[in-house]
């Protein structure tokens, strides 16, 4: 059986991780969340390089790990380099599906809704350059949006206020016809920004291909294996927040049968 692992700075690579195990059955899965250092979006690039490699390096020193997803859309676009170096198992990152968008408009207008460390990447210059040169991408950076999809999620309740703001620069364009969910915390709140975008808007993001990738990689591995019982466990740096039991009630919801603290060293 192969086991899977999944980072970010906080909840949203859940979304990932549900596309993932939806089409990926039978497998283990751990998920490690830098919740001390949430969100990374407002991170330097070199921090966040440097907690992605302490927590896949905790992570498999205590468990056997067949493949990993950097599971957050800031991280992929400056980690996985230095993770492919350090490591000598498969590391998958998520790429903003601007390809399927640039094929799905109708109007050639995009919007791009990510954090503002995403938005204005090289990275994505590059990704529109080649998926869809012959649109308009509006881009809208947003680490609160980030916020309010992480409160959804331990709390179940969402500044729609707040969220509205958020997606005001969307809504008053009447040519958007279709929005990348370029954030893995955003597909949590798909429900609630298509309804604020109304119906002529539809949003894509890049989960189910994530999950296609995983399942292609793991049919072409060798499976780990060793003594270390496994189940589907999660894992954050700060175990101290006051949120420690809304946490908790995420991951149980989920089927993780345990939340711990993981202690990053160096």
């Amino acid at each position: 059986m192969s086991t899977v692992l999944f980072i970010d700075s906080g909840l949203g690579g859940l979304s990932v991780w549900r596309e993932v195990s939806r089409l990926n059955h039978g497998l283990d899965y751990l998920y490690a969340f830098d919740n001390e250092y949430f969100p990374y979006g407002e991170k330097d690039d070199s921090v966040i390089v440097e907690r992605c490699n302490r927590i896949v390096a905790a992570v498999t020193s205590r468990h056997v790990v067949d493949l990993v997803v950097v599971a957050c859309n800031t991280a992929s676009t400056v980690a996985l380099p230095s993770l492919r170096a350090n490591f000598d198992i498969p590391i998958v990152g998520v790429v903003p599906a601007i390809k399927p968008a640039a094929q799905l408009t109708k109007t050639g207008v995009i919007g791009l809704l990510a954090t503002p460390a995403t938005v204005a990447r090289k990275y994505i210059d590059d990704l529109i350059t080649e998926y869809a040169g012959n649109c308009t991408v509006i881009r809208v950076g947003s680490s609160e949006l980030v916020s309010i999809a992480e409160e959804k999620m331990k709390s179940g309740t969402v500044d729609k206020e707040a969220l509205a703001d958020c997606l005001s620069e969307f809504k008053n364009n009447p040519d958007v016809d279709t929005v990348v969910l370029g954030c893995t915390h955003f597909p949590w709140l798909r429900s609630e920004i298509e309804k604020e975008l109304t119906s002529r808007i539809r949003c894509v993001d890049s989960g189910h291909a994530i999950a296609r990738r995983v399942n292609s990689l793991l049919n072409g591995i060798e499976k780990g294996g060793n003594s270390v019982p496994k189940n589907s466990l999660a894992f954050m740096t700060n175990s101290k927040t006051a949120d420690f039991s809304k946490y908790q009630a995420v991951f149980s919801r989920a089927g993780f049968v345990s939340l711990e603290e993981l202690k990053i060293t160096g």
